[in-house]
């Protein structure tokens, strides 16, 4: 029988250790499970060998705080957690959000903004010479200089502000072993300047003479467009195989240099990190508070590959994760499935089997794994590349090797899937067994918008390929009489999308019947090109001028359009119908999104009853989105 890694002082003396070799602190709550990094990456370290106590939402205010443990042999390990911290703190709008599902008791306000800084600035006080490795997505996107929504700022790599030794980005599996087995050799931490997957600083011209020189941070502060042209040139270097090592210079004859990445994990490696003894489950300390919110996603689920070639604009997997697939063999996916049975709480449900994108199970070409990825190309945008495997034939297999285990009675995808992937897929019957097996009275799909030319700033397909899909999914649920519906997440405000672009988008909500519960207003976290688009109104792929919608009535507009059946809409929809000289949608034929006011009645009259648009919400809910707010939030979470 296994047990939870140190959480205090107490656990570690426990099991007789009288120092551990790290400290690992994480802005999440301690949950043992591996689709939580923290857990992860201190079973990794602790199957070589190491002995890893994690310390979990430190009081940043105490530095008592950090001295749980004492000083660590080696050093402190230092990430946010699951989520960038201000995303996790913050809405769209900048509103503070009410709950974290990382903490326990979904209570918000257990870390600080900007974690990882905070944390290594607490740590240097108390310790001033201990080696600090930071990671995580929060290090990860925000390693080099990088536009800040929040602060609506520039800011310098978070390795500059965090008196931080070294920073692993990506998932950091081979670069955290190896900067361990560095320190423990003796190596100094200052030395480790050449281990892939890392960015480190320095005054030393001779350790960069390979390097690709960037703008410095002071051009980026002063030319948007250079900043522009230093993203690209980051983004077209993030194939392990391809990529170059990074300069950033800074004031003072400072260097930023990130080395270029680790390579990908084996299928071998990707098995062996998916059995370490996870416990499964949150750390039971937090029982009283009722445990950790976050889990309920994930524990019945299984994590298939890794990796994304489908290459949206506003999506950072291209920074973090990178393009070539990864995935897990089947005996490893079977077994942990084997495990899942035998929890009690386990229905006979398997609720997702995925990954970023659940049916790429290969990379999407031969080359890849020997050549990289292309720098200047995408797989599957503007349209499939003709050199992609577009093959479910794996994964179906997989998926029927679920199927038939005993203790499960449904498995289902819904970590999303791509379409325009299933219709360049010739080969197999993908989409049938997708709806006779896998479907829980929904689809959801990600066709983002309707027009064309936002689409194409959104790095997505144009909207008659999602058209197609949804004819072929139709006829097939017609086929095998069965009343399932597409669920289209849609999106508000991206880098190029008008007003006019918007109206579009609501003539098209209008014709599907469809009345989303829940609507994605563009978010600009960082390192996307959507939000470089965003912050430099450029497009770096093309250096074109782009229309930025930043004002925040403005993006309110935009959002209210897509759900104008809402009452409280009404306002809203009327001032964007009007500046878009869209006058002719309202009135009273069945074309028009809102109807006239009549002279003298008060606004609450004018918003129509009540019972009427339920009633009509409730019809165009067949369409999709029959399970209402449920799908939404989740839909809201895992964005």
């Amino acid at each position: 029988m296994g047990d939870f890694l140190p959480l205090c002082r107490k656990d570690m003396e426990k099991r007789g250790w009288e120092q551990p070799d790290f400290v690992y602190i994480t802005g999440d709550a301690y949950v043992d499970h591996p689709s939580f990094g923290t857990a992860i990456i201190s079973r990794l370290l602790e199957s070589r060998g190491y002995k890893v106590a994690i310390l979990s939402q430190p009081d940043w205010k105490d530095e008592t705080s950090v001295q749980e443990f004492g000083r660590p042999r080696l050093g402190f390990l230092v990430s946010s957690g699951n989520m960038d911290s201000m995303v996790n703190h913050y809405t769209v709008a900048k509103k503070r959000r009410k709950t974290d599902a990382y903490t326990p008791g979904g209570v918000m306000g257990r870390r600080p903004d900007y974690a990882v800084i905070v944390y290594c600035n607490l740590i240097r006080r108390v310790y001033k010479d201990v080696p600090i490795i930071i990671g995580g997505i929060e290090a990860s996107l925000r390693r080099m200089a990088h536009y800040d929504y929040w602060s609506d700022r520039l800011k310098r790599s978070v390795l500059m502000d965090s008196s931080a030794d070294l920073l692993c980005y990506g998932m950091g599996e081979h670069s955290t072993v190896e900067i361990a087995d560095c320190l423990a050799s003796g190596m100094s931490v200052k030395d480790i300047t050449f281990v892939r997957g890392t960015v480190f600083r320095t005054g030393r011209p001779e350790l960069f003479e390979d390097g690709l020189m960037l703008p410095s941070f002071e051009e980026l502060q002063q030319d948007k467009k250079k900043y522009a042209e230093s993203f690209y040139i980051q983004y077209r270097n993030t194939d392990p195989f391809s990529g170059k090592k990074l300069v950033e210079p800074y004031p003072n004859k400072q260097y930023l240099v990130q080395n270029p990445p680790a390579l990908p994990l084996t299928q071998m490696e990707m098995d062996d990190i998916y059995a370490l003894p996870y416990m499964r489950t949150w750390h039971p300390s937090y029982e009283k508070a009722g445990g950790v919110p976050a889990i309920e996603e994930v524990q019945f689920s299984l994590v298939n590959n890794r990796g994304c070639f489908g290459g949206c604009s506003f999506c950072a997997l291209t920074f973090h994760q990178g393009r070539i697939i990864q995935c897990r063999s089947h005996e490893s996916i079977l077994q942990e499935a084997e495990i899942m049975t035998r929890n009690p709480d386990f229905k006979g449900y398997i609720h997702d089997v995925g990954g970023p994108t659940a049916d790429f199970r290969h990379p999407a070409c031969e080359k890849q794994l020997k050549k990289g990825v292309c720098p200047d190309k995408q797989c599957l945008f503007p349209a499939p590349c003709r050199n992609l495997r577009a093959d479910h034939r794996d994964y179906l297999e997989l998926l029927r090797k679920l199927r038939k285990l005993p203790g499960v009675k449904k498995v289902f995808i819904r970590s999303g899937i791509r379409f325009d992937y299933v219709l360049a897929d010739m080969k197999s019957s993908f989409l049938e067994e997708l709806c006779r097996y896998h479907v829980s009275g929904q689809l959801k799909v990600a066709p983002e918008h309707v027009s064309d030319q936002v689409l194409k700033y959104m790095g997505k397909p144009s909207n008659q390929v999602y058209r197609r899909f949804a004819d072929r999914y139709r006829s097939m649920n017609e086929k095998l009489h069965k009343k399932q519906y597409l669920v289209p997440y849609l999106m508000s405000s991206h880098p190029g999308s008008t007003l006019k672009d918007a109206v579009e988008l609501a003539e098209a909500v209008r014709d599907m019947g469809y009345m989303p519960e829940q609507v994605q207003d563009f978010y600009p976290t960082p390192s996307t090109i959507s939000t470089c688009m965003y912050y430099t109104g450029l497009d770096p792929r093309t250096m074109e001028k782009v229309y930025i919608p930043r004002n925040p009535h403005e993006k309110a507009m935009q959002r209210a359009l897509v759900q104008y059946r809402n009452p409280d809409n009404y306002d809203l929809v009327k001032e964007a119908l009007i500046k878009a000289g869209r006058t002719d949608l309202i009135g009273f034929s069945p074309e028009c999104l809102i109807r006239p006011r009549k002279p003298g009645k008060s606004d609450q009259k004018q918003r129509g009853n009540k019972t009427k648009n339920r009633t009509g919400n409730r019809n165009g809910n067949k369409t999709g989105n029959k399970t209402g707010n449920k799908t939404g939030n989740r839909t809201g979470n895992k964005r």
